[in-house]
């Protein structure tokens, strides 16, 4: 069996698919499986990644029977997923070569139960924009309510340590993960490295601060279980890191 299992939700990603996969395909590790799931896209998403699994059968294609969102797509493939680590890479966004490797000996050093890496956006035709987004060295459950370090295409989690988990049916599901993976008295560590690449598109939801900001507020209220105060609190100092997270300089 892979030790690393990498996990990629994909709706009408055709143009994108295929260069995420391939930065999977040039990574320095090797042990490890993709598991792309086409969530009901109506392009030529699937043939994609099909073309690609031809070329490398270490990729596989999970086809959901209807559009259920990115957490039902996560799920789908956690429940077909063999590693002993998990690593999350969202259909748009790149990993650098060396980032399997790299984090994996990050995380065997500090015996971390989950890990994030620092990152730099780019465009959509692939042009990079803003500065190197860093990130805490540490951060623990009531760290997190307050702080959005975590990129989702940057983490791995190693199941032998947290146990095992399932995805949370809502809009900000990765981010509900890391916070019941926190919850349960685990440490996330930070590898000041960057080793991902973050595709920003015009037409993403997560570029919509209004929904962004209404989505982290239920997952508070909703998710979480925190009173009005605290959600508040929380989300104030949430709100004031993202600012510095997206800052241009």
């Amino acid at each position: 069996m892979p030790e690393v299992s990498i996990i990629t939700p994909a709706f009408n990603a055709e143009r994108v698919i295929g260069e995420a996969l391939d930065s999977i395909a040039q990574q320095d590790y090797k042990d490890l499986e993709a598991i792309v799931v086409d969530d009901c896209s109506g392009d030529g998403t699937p043939g994609v990644v099909e073309q690609r699994a031809k070329l490398d059968p270490r990729i596989r294609l999970i086809r959901q029977p209807e559009n259920g969102g990115p957490s039902r797509a996560r799920q789908a493939a956690l429940d077909k997923a063999t590693g002993r680590y998990i690593a999350f890479l969202d259909c748009d966004d790149v990993w650098l070569p060396h980032k399997l490797m790299r984090q994996l000996d990050f995380m065997e050093s500090w015996h971390a139960p989950l890990s994030y890496t620092e990152f730099r956006r780019m465009s959509a035709d692939g042009m990079l924009v803003g500065r190197r987004v860093r990130v805490p060295a540490h951060l623990d459950y009531a760290d997190l309510l307050c702080n959005t370090a975590i990129a989702t295409s940057t983490v791995i989690v190693d199941r032998e340590r947290t146990g095992p988990f399932a995805m949370t049916h809502t809009y900000y599901d990765d981010y509900a993960l890391w916070l019941s993976l926190l919850r349960r008295g685990n440490r996330a560590h930070g590898l000041m490295e960057d080793l991902m690449r973050y595709r920003v598109s015009a037409n993403s939801w997560s570029r919509n601060k209004a929904n962004s900001a209404r989505w982290v507020w239920r997952t508070y209220r909703e998710v979480e279980g925190l009173s009005v105060a605290r959600s508040a609190w929380c989300f104030a100092n949430y709100a004031c890191r993202g600012a510095l997270k997206y800052r241009k300089f």
